[in-house]
This record gives structure tokens, C-alpha cells and sequence, in this order.
């Protein structure tokens, strides 16, 4: 879908441009989009606030000049092109200077698309859920196949250490984000990305601060659907009915998958310490038997379908399909295993959505058979902040023996009225009048030390956050390594 002002903004940039600035360096594209510019050898500089992890430590890692804080000053001698983030709002500092000097500028999408997918077939995943994952195992599946696919989502592939890459072929495997593009595009960012093939995981309501209800987030997705042409190839996860009634009037090649339902499935789903068995299904007929999906879940193994049906109609063989999903190690803060100590298994897990916590929950319980399972759960996102999803996140803990909730985070610049914030001291009553013991933590501080008080050896530990969590995982690791 042709977009006037992008196509104005891109119209003004020069000829060359050599020299690029990212304001707001620090988010996980942007880092990436700077990794990717410093690798094709562009002069490169990025400014932010803060640096955090893993973002920081691999910006200093690369070719990159890095000014903290924001300041005209950091646009002197001007840049050839401006790269602003969606954190960014119009009066920040860098920003009007940028608009006032004249200097070309352009949102993470539109740099994406303009300097790194024009020459490449992208592939696009989107959804709600699980588009870190599938992206993931989409480029590490067409990498074991040979194809050395260039990649950029929105955490870190395991397999590759990044949250992107540049190679030589012809696809580029790019995460999908339904969030606004920038303070002069509130449009979503996928819809800059132009894939020639698609995955859509499920559609629901998330992101309460730019989406006012389910009908909203719809239409967002129902526009990228049309968007794509007839050569498009678009899987649709059909155990989502939302995701096939925005699909539905898409002139691209749909075709479905699921666990539930959908032309393609998974059936004889088994699963266990070593991850997912099962084997894919099309249309009654059994197409390929025993495949194995180390990281396990039964959202995962929807993916890895989504992945499946993708990948086959760009013609990689089942073969290498099933080596890539076999030897696939997921992606950090995915139900990632980040330390053992006291006999005490934790898990780092990006978690922030009901749907996203009962997944993960129900894929760690026979990942750990027999083992008590404790959750931490922060309310960190947008939505999670906000009374959204109260009584989802009640029965969103059922798989969990012990639940800890955080208070719930506070933004400077999104500060939400009392009544209409998460209720974590109800939302403790609630998960605990189903069956879970839960309590809510006073601070974070209360919280690690409650949970190093009721942690016991033997026990798995998973703590939920879209955020650094305060640095929780360290913290309890060097507390329980530390008991008698």
C-alpha cells in the first residue's frame, strides 16, 4: 500500500547518504537498523538515554559513535539522513532540531524497507503472539537449508546471537510489529515491510495505548491483509478466528494452519522434557511424521507450523525443515533458562499478556515434570499496566503452584489513574481463589525477598516481564547460591 508522506519523506534524502543518526539508538530495531547501516559500511551515530541490556553491550560492540542524552548539538555537522525512533515524541529535543534544519528523516520501518528489504523478498511474520519466535526459527530454518536468509526481529535468536543479520541470499526474514511507526506515522510498522510471503499468528487485543478496542487492532491487520497481492503467499494461524476473518477478503494465496483446525495441523502432539514430537497433517493426509521442536510448548509447536507452511511453499524440503526445528534454540527471554542455583531452576520469560503467560506456564509444566512451578509476573507493558485484561490474568496462572505479582510499573510519561490501573492486590485474591497461593509484593525489593524465602531446592522459578525486571534473575541467583 502506496503511503504519500513516506514516499515524500524518502524523495527528500540525497543521492548518497554516507552519514546516518538514530535518535533513540537503544530500542531493539533501531540497534539492529544501526548494526545493519555500520555493517554496510554507512558512518554511523546514535543517541539515547539509557543503554540497556542486551541492547547496550552490542551497540559498543560496533563501528557506532554513541552520545547519551539528547541535543542538538548531536546533529552538528548535520547528517545525511535522521533515523527516529517510535519512543521519540515531537518535542524532544533532537527531533525539532532535526524538522528545523531541514534534515531528512525517516522511521525505523521506512529505513528498513527503503535501505535493506528493495533489493531482497521479505518475508514478514505478524500476530499478536509469537512473532519473536517465528521469526527466529524462519531465518535459522532457511539458514540450515542453505539459503543464508538476512534477518531482524524484535529479541535475540540464540542461534545467531543477534537480533539480526546481513547475508548474502535472497530472503529477508523481518518481525511484523502492529505497533505505531513514529510521532509523524501512526500507522502501524508493518505496513512499510511489503513481504511477498506472510505468517499471522493469531489476532487480539493488546497494545491499550494506541489501540482503543479489538475492532481497532482488526482493522490494522485486515488493511496489511489487503495490502498484499495475488503472488503473496499468507499463512493464517486458524485456531485464531479473528486472524481468519481479517484474512478473509485478502487477494493473497491464503492458506491456514493450526492445532485446532485449519488445512494444515499438528497431530500426535507429544510433549516433554526434550521438547515438542509431532507430526504435520495437510488436509487429513499425513505429510510429514515425528518432527521434533527442541523448545517445546504447544504455542511453539503453532509456530514452528506457521514456519512449516511457509517455508514449504518457498520450496524447502521437509528434510531441512525438520533439521532446522530439531537443533533450533529459541530465543532469549523466551522461556530461557538463565541460571540454576540452590537447587532452583530460573526462567527468564518476556511474558506481559494473559494469553502469552498461560502459554508459557503451560509449556514449562512438562518441560519440568514433577517440579513445583512459581511465577513472578510484572505489569510492565501498556496493557498489563491497565484493568485491560483483570480477569483474564486471574486464570492466566492455573498451571503455577506460587504466584509473586509486582506493583504495577510506573511510566513518567504515561501515568494511569488509579482506577483504571491493574489491581495486583485483587488480581492476588483472584489467582488464589482458583488455586494458586499468590501475594503482591509491595516492591521489587519485597519481591525478591519473598521469593528467596519461599524457593526451595527442586522448584522452577519464572519470572514474567517485557522489562529488565529490575534485574531480578541476578539478584535471586546470587541469593539462593548464597543459603546454607
Amino acid at each position: 500500500m502506496s503511503n504519500p508522506e513516506s514516499a515524500r519523506r524518502i524523495a527528500r534524502l540525497p543521492a548518497k547518504v554516507r552519514r546516518v543518526h538514530l535518535v533513540g539508538v537503544a530500542g531493539s530495531a533501531m540497534a539492529a537498523l544501526a548494526g545493519m547501516f555500520a555493517q554496510r559500511g554507512f558512518e554511523v551515530s546514535g543517541s539515547d538515554e539509557q543503554f540497556y541490556e542486551p541492547a547496550g553491550s552490542m551497540l559498543r560492540r560496533l563501528p557506532i559513535q554513541l552520545k547519551q542524552g539528547f541535543s542538538a548539538d548531536h546533529l552538528t555537522p548535520p547528517p545525511d539522513l535522521a533515523v527516529i525512533g517510535n519512543v521519540i515524541t515531537r518535542d524532544n529535543v533532537e527531533a525539532r532540531a532535526v524538522l528545523e534544519r531541514g534534515i531528512p528523516y525517516l522511521s525505523m520501518p521506512e529505513a528498513l524497507s527503503h535501505f535493506f528489504l528493495a533489493d531482497r523478498i521479505a518475508l514478514a511474520v505478524t500476530g499478536t503472539h509469537g512473532k519473536s519466535t517465528s521469526t527466529a526459527l524462519m531465518a535459522y530454518a532457511l539458514y540450515r537449508a542453505g539459503r543464508k536468509p538476512s534477518m531482524l526481529l524484535g529479541g535475540v535468536a540464540k542461534d545467531f546471537a543477534s537480533n539480526y543479520r546481513l547475508d548474502s541470499g535472497a530472503h529477508f526474514v523481518v518481525e511484523g510489529d502492529e505497533y505505531d511507526t513514529a510521532f509523524f506515522d501512526k500507522g502501524p510498522k508493518f505496513m512499510h515491510y511489503r513481504p511477498a510471503a506472510m505468517i499471522l499468528t493469531g489476532v487480539e487485543f493488546d497494545h491499550a495505548d494506541i489501540y482503543r478496542d479489538l475492532a481497532q487492532v482488526k482493522s490494522a491487520f485486515r488493511a496489511l491483509a489487503e495490502s498484499l497481492g495475488p503472488e503473496a503467499v499468507l499463512a493464517v494461524c486458524a485456531d485464531s478466528a479473528a486472524a481468519l476473518e481479517v484474512t478473509e477478503n485478502s487477494r493473497a494465496r491464503r492458506v491456514t494452519f493450526g492445532l485446532a483446525a485449519g488445512e494444515v495441523r499438528a497431530a500426535d502432539l507429544r510433549l516433554g522434557p526434550s521438547g515438542a514430537r509431532f507430526s504435520v497433517v495437510r488436509d487429513g493426509i499425513k505429510a510429514t511424521d515425528d518432527l521434533l521442536l527442541g523448545i517445546g510448548g504447544r504455542m511453539n509447536v503453532a509456530n514452528a507450523l506457521g514456519v512449516y507452511v511457509l517455508l514449504e511453499r518457498l520450496g524447502i524440503d521437509s528434510e531441512a525443515l525438520a533439521t532446522g526445528f530439531a537443533s533450533f534454540q529459541g530465543v532469549a527471554r523466551r522461556q530461557e533458562v538463565v541460571a540454576e542455583a540452590g537447587g532452583v531452576t530460573i526462567i527468564d520469560d518476556f511474558a506481559h499478556h494473559p494469553t502469552a503467560v498461560r502459554a508459557t506456564l503451560s509449556a514449562l509444566a512438562p518441560r519440568f515434570p514433577g517440579r513445583r512451578l512459581v511465577a513472578a509476573f510484572e505489569p510492565r507493558s501498556n496493557t498489563a499496566r491497565r484493568r485491560t485484561f483483570q480477569a483474564e490474568f486471574a486464570s492466566a496462572f492455573d498451571q503455577a503452584a506460587v504466584v509473586f505479582l509486582a506493583p504495577v510499573y510506573f511510566k513518567p510519561n504515561d501515568p494511569i489513574p488509579p482506577e483504571e490501573r491493574l489491581d495486583v492486590a485483587a488480581l492476588a485474591r483472584e489467582i488464589s481463589a482458583r488455586g494458586p497461593h499468590a501475594a503482591a509484593a509491595s516492591s521489587l525489593d519485597d519481591l525478591a525477598s519473598r521469593l528467596s524465602s519461599e524457593l526451595r531446592p527442586g522448584d522452577v522459578v519464572v519470572l514474567m516481564s517485557n522489562g529488565p525486571f529490575g534485574g531480578l534473575a541476578a539478584r535471586l541467583a546470587g541469593a539462593l547460591a548464597s543459603r546454607p
